[in-house]
């Protein structure tokens, strides 16, 4: 993987918690298949859509709406933070 964006580090950081040592291959994956773009390119605009995708993609491997709901919840707090370089 290339050098990697701060945002793109928290996302991680976040998804790490479900998904464990599997997080990082997942969120890249999700960037560049579905946001068509290197994840070092991640930007704070792009993180609706990416969370939408994330959602249906982790709705599909569980059923357990309850962890979903508090994986999205983290995602959109993160989508939500202030202060951060809208690029990175």
């Amino acid at each position: 993987m290339t050098k990697s964006s701060r945002l793109y580090d928290e996302v991680i950081a976040v998804t790490d918690d479900y998904l464990g040592p599997a997080a990082e291959r997942f969120v890249a994956r999700q960037i560049t298949t579905h946001l068509h773009k290197s994840p070092e390119k991640l930007t704070r605009t792009d993180l609706r859509k990416l969370i939408d995708w994330i959602k249906l993609a982790i709705s599909l491997l569980t059923d357990d709406v309850e962890a979903v709901d508090k994986y999205i919840d983290s995602l959109t707090r993160l989508a939500g933070r202030k202060g951060s370089h809208p690029t990175r």
